[in-house]
């Protein structure tokens, strides 16, 4: 890429007023032009979802700044589809999340989900997480290195990365470590209540705590204090059990 500054959606799942992308959009504005695209409440654990069965409405609530009544996906989808499909940007960028996206929460993540959409569409894309909700002008530097250095050098790979950063001061932050995802234990049960009138109501329970946290995970990483950098792929086919299944389906097996 030339110097010349650079076109950037932001988006993210904690909605469009959040300290997280505000603080993102802050410091990326400083090299590039931004255009923030997010939900108009908190939609975290979205995951991939679209809207079907009713239209998005769409505010602009400031200069290049827009709410979405919808997911993370949607705000992506709708910005890359028809915000800027005449002016594609050339990086789309999620969060900063307030929390952690580690090991299996990427299933749920709608910071994660804004990311892939862009991917999907054909967008480098980078998903940010500070493993906290404290330091997000530190997160926000690093988001700024790391777009710096994809414009220097381009992401090898075009693969969806996904960024996790340690809730630290900036001069307190370890090395970049690039990482795989860890796995949790099963969630914990959940919690039943009742409503007002009598009716029962479940809460999902705590997330399952680390099960494979060891060397070379995000987990372990960011437990030594090291930023994590996971590159992700979408293709979810189990490439290694075609061939027995061709033999389970054809009775071989």
């Amino acid at each position: 890429m030339d110097s010349k500054r650079i076109k950037v959606l932001i988006s993210n799942d904690d909605g469009v007023h959040a300290e997280g992308i505000r603080t993102l959009a802050a410091e990326l504005a400083q090299i590039a032009d931004v255009t923030i695209v997010a939900p108009d409440r908190n939609r975290s654990g979205a995951s991939n979802s679209l809207t079907l069965e009713q239209p998005l409405r769409v505010n602009q609530i400031e200069p290049k700044v827009y709410s979405v009544q919808g997911t993370p996906t949607d705000c992506v989808h709708f910005a890359l589809n028809e915000l800027m499909k005449d002016d594609m940007p050339d990086l789309v960028l999620s969060g900063i999340n307030h929390g952690a996206n580690l090991g299996d929460d990427v299933l749920y993540s709608g910071t994660v989900a804004a990311a892939m959409e862009g991917h999907f569409l054909g967008v480098q894309s980078i998903a940010f997480s500070l493993v906290g909700k404290q330091h997000f002008k530190a997160a926000a530097i690093i988001a700024r290195q790391f777009v710096e250095r994809h414009l220097a050098t381009r992401v090898p790979t075009n693969r969806l990365l996904n960024i996790n950063i340690p809730d630290r001061a900036l001069a307190e932050l370890g090395e970049v470590s690039v990482t795989r995802l860890g796995a949790r234990h099963h969630a914990e049960s959940m919690i039943k209540q009742q409503d007002p009138r009598g009716h029962d109501i479940y809460w999902l329970g705590p997330p399952g705590k680390e099960q494979d946290a060891g060397i070379g995970t995000d987990f372990y990483a960011i437990e030594q204090g090291h930023i994590s950098i996971t590159p992700l792929q979408v293709d979810l086919t189990a490439h290694e059990s075609i061939g027995a299944m061709e033999r389970w389906v054809s009775g071989r097996e």
